[in-house]
């Protein structure tokens, strides 16, 4: 979404070659080779177009907050996508619905929709994230986080 507010303060025709430039920060093959990247394409776009040096200084954490998880997670959490086919799957189905009686509905359906994509990332034998890459954000516990593809039998509260 920030290449999109890049073009609302660049021309046209040079919306390409901008959006190719900034695209060139997630392909570095470190953190720090991330946040210098940024600086130097922020000078270098400066120099024709000075707001948009201003727009990547100024969001220069937000734009690198990918950079401090581990390496293999950059793909899956540099984009907006997954979040986005959550949004409008939570929309297909309240369009279902169209009037909800109260706000604990509506509530009740998105919760629904979570868990529903909860359990769907249990059941494929591909995660989205992987455990072994899970278990490289928490090096200092000692710990394994828990393997969810064996499901504990907790009933459920009043049955």
């Amino acid at each position: 979404h920030f290449v999109r507010n890049v073009f609302s303060v660049i021309p046209k025709g040079s919306a390409e070659m901008v959006a190719a430039t900034i695209r060139t920060l997630f392909a570095q093959p470190t953190a720090e080779a991330v946040r210098t990247h940024l600086d130097t394409v922020a000078y270098m776009l400066g120099k024709q177009f000075p707001k948009v040096k201003e727009m990547l200084l100024s969001a220069k954490e937000d734009l690198t907050a990918f950079a401090d998880f581990p390496h293999q997670h950059w793909k899956k959490i540099q984009s907006t996508n997954p979040l986005e086919r959550l949004n409008r799957e939570i929309k297909r189905r309240s369009d279902v619905v169209q009037v909800f009686p109260n706000p604990a509905a509506v509530s009740r359906l998105a919760t629904a929709v979570l868990t529903e994509l909860h359990d769907e990332w249990i059941a494929f034998p591909r995660r989205y994230l992987s455990i072994e890459s899970m278990d490289s954000l928490y090096p200092d516990t000692g710990t394994r986080l828990p393997d969810t593809t064996e499901r504990s039998a907790t009933p459920l509260q009043g049955t």
